[in-house]
């Protein structure tokens, strides 16, 4: 069985819709299990709706109906009016309404989950139908039903003992399916979340459930790059990698594979390819075992929006054991993620992502029993098999706060000029 996933950039408009139709066609409308993202920029629009939900309450119907246009627009362009896709996506319009008048929860990331899924949900429901008007038979999938998770919402952990049983016993393998990224449902059947840009992950676990030959990405790039074309004038498509590689990439924050998505594929050593859906029978990159870097050349990775904070006891006493997992209890807690770590004698440096808003309620914390200096709106710039001229070529962009270099990787975080 194959594993397709296409993200939202993929399906943003009718030509992409067709265009996944198309490559559905020439690779695999049997035994293949499809993921989908939200289309386009849904899933930012979402967002704005449950922004306006907690806090602009007079600008909430606007939000919603702007989703609902957008998906109305998409439907009439590719649609009869009599075809069966309208009643669905009406019932999920329902659904939301409902949620929207009738939820009293203010728990901000339950009510996150319980309506940024309507993206995924309408997304699938609208490719499957498509697929059907060209004949391309699909099992619909609710992926709430397949992947449990516990209920940490907006990034949940997945049970896989549950989910493994389910999948192998639900999906019915010899046909096309198409199902949700990013999505997971909880023991009281509530709505959760893996984690922004999940699709990938999603992918990895059904991959990782059902024996999958193999997981294709399809991208709106050629492959994995060395370097962000939207940051790098100048970057170079790599033709193979290791699944070690490929962790470190995604674990010092490369975009294109999500940095939970490799360690399923590797456990089962499923080779994962990462393919253009403008261009499909080009080579792409392929993520294996043991692959050699193919070129060897340095990978540039950057890491926008930072929170550069050092931290030293107010006594400059040594930081030591305690004072540090207190200090991690404390990012766990604010659900920090940290991305480079470097302590002295009696400081502590961190650089974190402040995704979800809680540096300042993490700052208060411990601002009485840590003396803490902070920077915001930093860069971390990751250079993997470096030279002395990447260096330089980063350094020169700004001011650097810190510097950090091992054998195979440099870390350089910068205050832009």
């Amino acid at each position: 069985m194959k594993i397709f996933k296409f993200g939202g950039a993929s399906i943003k408009d009718v030509e992409g819709v067709k265009n996944l139709v198309k490559v559905v066609q020439q690779h695999g409308s049997e035994n293949t299990l499809v993921v989908i993202s939200a289309m386009g920029k849904m899933t930012n629009a979402f967002e704005a709706l449950i922004d306006a939900y907690f806090y602009k309450q007079d600008a909430l119907q606007a939000k919603r109906n702007h989703v609902e246009s957008f998906h109305r627009n998409m439907m009439d362009e590719l649609f009869e009016k009599e075809n069966e896709i309208y009643l669905q996506v009406d019932t999920l319009f329902e659904e939301l309404d409902w949620f929207l008048n009738r939820n009293t929860s203010q728990r901000y990331n339950y009510v996150y989950d319980q309506i940024i899924c309507f993206g995924e949900l309408l997304s699938t429901r609208i490719v499957s139908a498509y697929l059907k008007t060209a004949q391309i038979e699909n099992n619909w999938l609710d992926v709430r039903n397949y992947i449990k998770t516990d209920s940490n919402y907006r990034d949940a952990k997945v049970n896989w003992t549950l989910t493994q049983q389910i999948i192998t016993k639900k999906v019915a393998m010899h046909q096309l399916n198409v199902t949700q990224g990013f999505l997971a449902g909880n023991d009281t059947e509530n709505t959760t979340t893996l984690g922004r840009e999940g699709s990938d992950y999603t992918a990895g676990i059904f991959a990782y459930c059902l024996n999958a030959e193999s997981v294709t990405i399809w991208k709106d790039v050629a492959g994995v790059l060395n370097a962000d074309p939207r940051v790098f004038y100048e970057t170079t498509l790599l033709e193979q990698i290791s699944y070690e590689e490929a962790i470190e990439m995604a674990f010092y924050g490369a975009s294109v594979i999500h940095p939970k998505t490799i360690q399923p594929l590797q456990s089962k050593e499923i080779p994962l390819y990462v393919k253009s859906f403008l261009n499909p029978t080009a080579q792409g990159t392929k993520v294996s075992k043991g692959a050699a870097l193919v070129p060897y050349i340095p990978c540039f990775i950057v890491k926008k929006n930072q929170v550069f904070v050092s931290i030293s006891a107010n006594d400059f006493s040594f930081m030591v054991e305690n004072n540090l997992s207190y200090i991690f209890k404390k990012l766990h807690d604010y659900k920090l993620k940290v991305n480079l770590i470097q302590n002295s004698a009696i400081s502590f440096s961190i650089c974190i992502d402040n995704k979800f808003g809680n540096f300042d309620a993490f700052f208060t914390a411990l601002k009485n029993e840590f003396k803490i200096e902070y920077q915001k709106d930093v860069d971390v710039y990751t250079i993997r098999h470096f030279n002395t001229k990447t260096k330089d070529t980063i350094t020169k962009l700004g001011k650097t706060l810190l510097s950090q270099t091992n054998k195979e990787t440099i870390q350089i975080v910068l205050k832009k000029k």
